[in-house]
């Protein structure tokens, strides 16, 4: 089943149901009238959009053309978004970039920032800052939405919480990190409002895919409409999804509807850091890795970061090369004010 949330006018945009290849969808409204609404009685209205959603395949129902550009992301804004490192390679590199020593314990306890959820962008929406010395990066990623999960639950129960799949471009602002960070406060002004897939996708529908709470499949990463990033979800991910949860809701229950990142996807090869592309890598799925890689291989970092006018592309495609959830395309613009 796969869920997306349309431009209305609302906040929350309009719940409908997509078909397989993202080319019709149905309004769902007279089941729920957000995503939020669905997930707050998923036990009860989950079954009922199952059902719709096989009424569509059918053509059974009324329905309209699904064009990305009107999705909002599926939740618009959210209860909480708790964005993981899950895939510690990528920790390592970028760490190393600001001189700092990683911790033995992040290889065996998972590392989760609380970032803002009241302003997410829409997946076509362009990526506005003031100034480009903020160092603007992307992050490619994958992300799930939760049920009711209460205080100290498992791994593996904590899996069984996932209610939807989804993609997420974090954006970063790296110029604004340090300074922040060095305040031994955690992030802020340096992570602004990210953007999630125009859709959402339940576990059942990734197949083979979705296996022990890992998404394995590439995570295609353009930007400029050149290819920049292929690494493997499933891949290289130190904590899978049930890890991450269980992690946030050590001291506390997580309401229907929170958001679980998974960090940068990032892939090593033959033990090492990762390459580019057209090294015979899987490329990088944030510019701040491959700045990394440069410096350690050439003594200098010579990828610049986002500049305005730059387009950045998300996106993950299934067996037969159709894309999944859509695609985040977002183009960096200047902000002009208020």
């Amino acid at each position: 089943m796969k869920l997306a949330s349309l431009k209305d006018g609302s906040r929350d945009g309009k719940l409908v149901v997509v078909n397989e290849r993202l080319t019709y969808c149905t309004d769902a409204g007279h089941i729920a009238p957000t995503l939020q609404a669905a997930l707050d009685d998923w036990e009860h209205m989950a079954p009922k959009l199952k059902l719709l959603a096989e009424s569509l395949s059918h053509e059974a129902v009324p329905m309209i053309r699904f064009h990305e550009h009107d999705a909002l992301s599926p939740l618009p804004r959210a209860f909480q978004w708790a964005d993981g490192s899950a895939y510690v390679n990528h920790v390592e590199l970028v760490r190393r970039a600001r001189g700092a020593k990683m911790p033995e314990s992040f290889w065996t306890d998972p590392l989760i920032y609380q970032g803002g959820s009241d302003t997410f962008l829409a997946p076509r929406d362009p990526i506005r800052m003031s100034d480009e010395g903020y160092g603007i990066d992307m992050e490619g990623e994958i992300a799930v939405i939760t049920g009711d999960v209460p205080m100290g639950i498992g791994p593996e129960e904590a899996r069984d919480a996932i209610r939807l799949v989804l993609l997420v471009n974090d954006v970063s602002l790296r110029g604004l990190i340090p300074a922040e960070l060095g305040k031994g406060f955690g992030f802020f002004q340096s992570k602004p409002s990210s953007a999630f897939s125009p859709v959402s996708v339940t576990p059942d529908e990734l197949g083979d895919a979705w296996k022990g709470g890992k998404l394995h499949l590439p995570l295609h990463v353009d930007l400029n409409g050149a290819p920049f990033g292929r690494a493997n979800g499933g891949i290289d991910m130190t904590f899978d999804f049930g890890q991450l949860i269980a992690h946030a809701a050590k001291t506390r229950a997580l309401s229907a509807g929170t958001l679980v990142g998974s960090g940068t996807v990032s892939n090593k090869l033959d033990g090492g850091p990762g390459k580019p592309l057209h090294q015979g890598g899987a490329g990088y799925s944030c510019i701040a890795e491959q700045r990394v890689v440069e410096t350690i291989l050439q003594g200098e970092a010579r990828t610049p970061f986002l500049k305005f006018g730059d387009t950045v592309r998300i996106e993950m495609l299934d067996s037969e090369g159709h894309s999944i959830f859509g695609a985040i395309e977002q183009t960096v613009e200047k902000y002009e004010g208020p």
